[in-house]
């Protein structure tokens, strides 16, 4: 399902809007910096669904800008038959952030989806607008002549948020291959939970905050869902499930709203813990995201924080946009990698079939995996949360806060050398800063998790039953 939570820079402490999330999904999950990237006249891309997808259809090509940006992103390898590898979204050089969130068709939309379905899918649009996008505005344009061109492939419906540091826009993607979308703008004053995505009454014509196809009341009308009689067009009612804002999204939000209102406004310990906190995440959050929508002086300092599982158990930590890598700990191994377990790290059978030698170089895979080592981590902690998850909680807050405290330094020494030109100097600084802080929360994870499975062991404690253990969910 995936969660998404967009605040605005009037109600934050340091005058920051923030986009911060997590994807719902159980295969793989790998952090990667592409960088940006040239393509030949006539480049093309693949996108869309195979006829093996849970709701098939067709890939095809579409065109290849000339130029690519600079991203960050995470990427993961499965999702209802959806080719990998996708991606919820990440943050671009230009300051866009982007977030997919599931955000469900009414069910004549789904049922009545095409089976050749074509056009890009909803990872496709979240790479699409990274990879292209210089404002969330035009992130939002991007999708509206992507579908109106090419179509869109579903697997029900959904949605994304889109921010920079000046807005942020909500765009609804909806099942039935009528190329129907619908786009709300937030602004500084907004607190915008999804999961699902919602949008609630618009104006009959599109708006500077509102915008939609031309046929999109239209095709309401026509299917006997919405007359002018009915009153305001409520998209959700009209198009969704129906529901609008589900429970959690009421909770958060409403939370969110009474932090804001304190004299102090909303924090970033406030913002980490929106998706830190227990009651919204656990085993489905497949890693936890938070961008600051802000300009910094240079591009290579655009950051976020990130966690490689759901940040209920593992801390939020600082990575550039301008630093050289990834830490092999962090990047894709064969834990839950899709297809995986047909492979090998041997070349013997490749000849016949390709298929049969494993995506991950064999020196990744030699090394630590970040996502099983704060997996077993968070099981551990979730068989005895009084008091091993609360423990656990309260070290990674303590190392979130004790990083923060060091990251200013960390960005400034990168900015004085980038404002002397030297780049590389730069990106070297910010390279070692993110690894060692990624590398020493992975020796914490260990050391935890060795203590939990020994206190649990000792216990008698060990759940050996197959029913597992886990804090409530408000979803």
């Amino acid at each position: 399902m995936s969660y998404g939570i967009y605040i605005g820079r009037n109600l934050t402490a340091d005058g920051t809007a923030y986009l911060a999330g997590y994807g719902d999904e159980p295969s793989s999950h790998w952090l990667e910096i592409c960088p940006r990237a040239m393509h030949a006249p006539g480049s093309t891309i693949t996108v869309g669904v195979t006829p093996q997808a849970d709701m098939p259809g067709q890939l095809s090509q579409i065109p290849q800008v000339a130029e690519t940006l600079r991203n960050m992103r995470v990427s993961y390898s499965y999702y209802l038959g959806v080719p990998a590898p996708l991606t919820n979204g990440g943050l671009n050089e230009c300051g866009v952030a982007v977030r997919d969130i599931w955000a469900t068709s009414r069910a004549e939309l789904r049922a009545m989806t095409p089976k050749d379905q074509t056009g890009p899918n909803y990872s496709d649009l979240a790479r699409i607008v990274i990879e292209r996008a210089r404002t969330a505005r035009e992130g939002v344009d991007l999708i509206a002549g992507l579908i109106a061109e090419y179509g869109y492939s579903t697997y029900g419906g959904n949605s994304h948020i889109i921010a920079d540091p000046d807005e942020a826009w909500v765009v609804i993607e909806f099942a039935g291959g009528k190329g129907l979308w619908c786009a709300e703008r937030l602004g500084p004053d907004s607190i915008r939970a999804s999961r699902p995505g919602y949008i609630g009454a618009i104006p009959a014509t599109p708006t500077d905050d509102v915008q939609f196809p031309p046929h999109f009341f239209e095709t309401a009308r026509e299917m006997g869902w919405w007359s002018p009689e009915d009153g305001p067009f409520h998209v959700n009612h009209v198009y969704g499930d129906g529901k609008h804002r589900w429970d959690g999204v009421a909770w958060i939000e409403d939370e969110m709203r009474r932090r804001a209102a304190r004299p102090g406004k909303i924090t970033l310990e406030d913002v980490f813990w929106s998706i830190s906190t227990e009651r919204l995440t656990g085993d489905t959050a497949g890693y936890g995201q938070v961008v600051p929508l802000a300009h910094p002086d240079h591009d290579a300092l655009r950051m976020m924080w990130h966690a490689p599982v759901g940040p209920v158990t593992a801390p939020l930590l600082p990575v550039f946009l301008g630093q050289a890598s990834v830490p092999p700990a962090y990047r894709q191994h064969r834990y839950l990698t899709t297809g995986e377990s047909h492979r090998f790290l041997d070349r013997r059978k490749e000849e016949a079939d390709p298929d049969t030698v494993s995506l991950v170089p064999q020196g990744i895979e030699t090394g630590a995996s970040a996502v099983y080592a704060f997996k077993r981590l968070m099981h551990l902690a979730f068989q005895k949360p009084d008091p091993i998850l609360a423990e656990v909680g309260a070290h990674w807050r303590a190392v979130e806060a004790d990083v923060n405290a060091r990251l200013p330094d960390a960005a400034r020494a990168a900015a004085a050398l980038l404002n002397a030109g030297e780049a590389g100097l730069a990106a070297q600084v910010l390279t070692e800063f993110s690894h060692a802080r990624l590398g020493e929360a992975l020796a914490d994870c260990h050391a935890l998790a060795d203590a939990a499975h020994a206190r649990l062991r000792a216990l008698g404690a060990l759940n050996m039953a197959r029913c597992p253990l886990a804090p409530d969910q408000v979803w």
